[in-house]
């Protein structure tokens, strides 16, 4: 199989309300809105909000997964713009710096800061 593009669709319980979350408060830029969804860029992929939900809420085992360049300016930048926070940043064992939010209908949002000298970062061509 040969992916050419990728995207995690959400079926939000109010659109509107997942739409204004991940534009206006999350600051992610539009790729295209259509009738009934807008998609986002998420670096490397994207994200659609589309459709309705209204089903039980996100299992805790889907996590969107969001790397950031600066995880304490984020912070401060999320929590001025009213985002509950759920638990704290703080270094992972496994050396990811990690903060956890959720989106309207309970999604986990997992924001990450890649510190330098971690295996995330190593420059894999030269080996």
């Amino acid at each position: 199989m040969e992916v050419l593009n990728s995207r995690l669709i959400v079926r939000a319980g109010d659109p509107e309300r997942s739409t204004a979350f991940y534009r206006d408060i999350l600051g992610l830029a539009v790729a295209r809105q259509f009738p009934g969804g807008t998609v986002f860029f998420l670096g490397q992929g994207h994200l659609e909000v589309s459709g309705q939900g209204g089903g039980p809420a996100p299992s805790e085992a889907t996590v969107l997964w969001l790397q950031v360049r600066d995880l304490a300016a984020t912070a401060v930048e999320l929590r001025g713009r009213g985002v509950t926070v759920l638990r704290e940043p703080k270094q992972e064992p496994w050396g990811l710096h990690e903060m956890w939010i959720a989106d309207p209908d309970g999604l986990r949002i997992v924001i990450v800061e890649v510190p330098e000298g971690h295996p995330l970062r190593t420059d894999v061509r030269s080996t």
